[in-house]
């Protein structure tokens, strides 16, 4: 996977333990029915392979890789939800809170998620009919 890849389906990378980044990346799976993401893991080889070495130590960074370049925190998660489309374009609305306390929010609710939604003890496993959209 390169980027010019990244630039045709925006790759999602998730912590792939956290019960919450599971949930999350279950929910995006089930809204994108024009299958334009990917997803990877924090953890796993493309990540390593296409974002910089400080994410290979710290999972607490939602990160997306698209066209435009990479993107974390809520913006990641904002940019996210507006590839998918249809409804979930509103989400760019949420660009008028500053960053600065989006990002707040974010780091909270990260420093919290494994108390509060579990962490598991390995990667989560695409099935079958998921397999093509998940990246090593």
């Amino acid at each position: 996977m390169d980027r010019v890849t990244a630039q045709q389906h925006p790759i999602v990378f998730f912590d792939g333990v956290c019960g919450l980044c599971n949930a999350s990346v279950d929910r995006m799976l089930k809204w994108d029915h024009r299958r334009v993401l990917r997803f990877a893991p924090l953890q796993g080889s493309t990540a390593a392979q296409l974002l910089p070495r400080t994410f290979a130590k710290d999972f607490d960074t939602f990160v997306l890789l698209d066209e435009r370049g990479m993107h974390v925190r809520s913006d990641a998660a904002i940019r996210a939800l507006v590839h998918i489309g249809g409804v979930w374009r509103i989400a760019a609305i949420m660009r008028v809170v500053p960053r600065s306390l989006r990002d707040a929010f974010y780091a909270w609710v990260s420093r919290n998620r494994y108390r509060w939604f579990g962490k598991r003890d390995v990667c989560r496993l695409p099935t079958p009919q998921e397999r093509e959209r998940f990246l090593p």
